[in-house]
C-alpha cells in the first residue's frame, strides 16, 4: 500500500481500517470464513457483502457507524489529519471502554496515534498487523505488556 493509500485508510483516530474486517479487500473472505452463526445473523438483517463493504472513514464515512463519525468531523473542522496534532488530545472521544473490546480494536486508538506521531504513519503501518494479533491473541503481562 502506497503513502497516500495508508494515510486515506487510516482513520483520523488511529484506526487501521485497511486491517478492518469489513474493508472492501477483506471483507470477501471474511463473509466467507465467517461463523455461520454470525453470518445467518447478519443475513437475517439484510446484511450483504455489498451493503458492508468498507472504504475506511476517510473515503467512505464508516459505515460501521452509518456514516457519522464525530470524531472525524472534530478533526476535519479543526483542520487537522490525525488527532494527535490536537491541543485537546487525548479527548474523551479517544476513551477506551472495556465493552466491545474483545471484538474491536478501538482501544488501540491512543496507542496507535502515538506510535503514528513517533515513527511516521508509513512505519506504523508496517506494525499494525503484529498489533493487532497481540491485541487480540496476546496474553496480558503486568508491566511487559501484551506477549505472544
Amino acid at each position: 500500500m502506497d503513502n497516500l493509500n495508508i494515510r486515506e485508510n487510516t482513520a483520523a483516530c488511529g484506526i487501521d481500517c485497511f486491517n478492518c474486517e469489513f474493508f472492501h479487500t477483506n471483507i470477501q473472505g471474511f463473509f466467507e470464513t465467517m461463523d455461520p452463526q454470525r453470518k445467518a445473523g447478519f443475513l437475517a438483517r439484510g446484511a450483504t457483502v455489498e451493503k458492508l463493504s468498507c472504504k475506511g472513514c476517510r473515503l467512505d464515512g464508516c459505515k460501521m457507524l452509518g456514516g457519522a463519525c464525530e470524531t472525524l468531523k472534530c478533526i476535519k473542522e479543526k483542520g487537522h489529519e490525525f488527532c494527535y496534532e490536537c491541543a485537546s488530545f487525548p479527548c474523551s472521544k479517544l476513551q477506551p471502554l472495556a465493552e466491545g473490546a474483545d471484538r474491536y480494536p478501538h482501544n488501540l486508538k491512543v496507542y496507535n496515534l502515538m506510535r503514528i506521531k513517533n515513527v511516521g504513519v508509513e512505519a506504523w503501518a508496517k506494525e499494525t498487523t503484529e498489533i493487532r494479533k497481540k491485541y487480540f491473541k496476546g496474553k496480558f503481562m503486568v508491566g511487559a505488556g501484551p506477549q505472544i
